[in-house]
């Protein structure tokens, strides 16, 4: 990030929203980002084609709570797979960027019961609990940590390759430099570093055929 600082010449420590950045900037910004040791894992929800959208607008935050369930599936396959003998406890530091009007208990909570249902319905319940305890989980200040402005970055370069704006046009160029950093089982990157919600690849693609951008991915 001190490095993305110099190269964009803002100043020391000054944290960084990638939507406040012009497209030149956020080009080399992401660039290398995608140059770091580092694995994403992505959730994409296509909202048209949620069945029951009722009761996910019924009850505040409860999509935002299925997407971070989703997302913590696939970290804690992540981390299973790559946790080593004898090196820390295994478990994974699950931080936040803090928003202000988020029960982040709320989602703790969500968690927990979320798990306790894992013995009895083991098909259902895929986060691996050996990975992910709810009470390791915090928020943080966008500000205060730059694994937090990393994060954000790569969001919202897949954000800007799959979001109409109003001239009809997605900006798929950030891609690239992101695509090896992308979450992998068995060189497969579609349902892990990169899962939609709710229906499958092709047909999300019929109804919104600017999801073509992630193919190659």
């Amino acid at each position: 990030m001190k490095e993305v600082r110099n190269v964009l010449q803002k100043p020391p420590k000054k944290p960084l929203h990638f939507v406040d950045l012009k497209h030149d900037q956020r080009v080399p910004y992401v660039r290398r980002v995608g140059e770091l040791p580092i694995r994403t894992v992505n959730v994409l929800v296509y909202k048209p084609l949620i069945r029951e959208p009722e009761k996910f607008q019924n009850t505040k935050y409860l999509l935002y709570r299925y997407a971070t369930r989703l997302l913590l599936e696939r970290v804690s396959w992540l981390v299973r797979e790559h946790r080593r003998p004898n090196e820390g406890d295994g478990f994974a530091d699950v931080i936040f960027s803090n928003r202000s009007n988020m029960s982040y208990e709320e989602i703790r909570n969500y968690l927990r019961l979320f798990l306790s249902q894992s013995a009895s319905n083991p098909q259902k319940v895929q986060i691996d609990s050996s990975v992910i305890d709810p009470d390791r989980i915090s928020a943080v200040e966008h500000s205060k940590l730059a694994g937090l402005q990393v994060a954000d970055a790569v969001a919202s370069g897949l954000h800007f390759a799959l979001k109409v704006n109003r001239y009809g046009e997605t900006e798929p160029g950030y891609l690239p430099h992101l695509k090896k950093t992308i979450y992998r089982h068995k060189a497969v990157g579609l349902g892990y570093g990169l899962k939609l919600w709710p229906e499958d690849f092709a047909t999300v693609k019929a109804q919104a055929p600017e999801v073509i951008n992630l193919e190659g991915l």
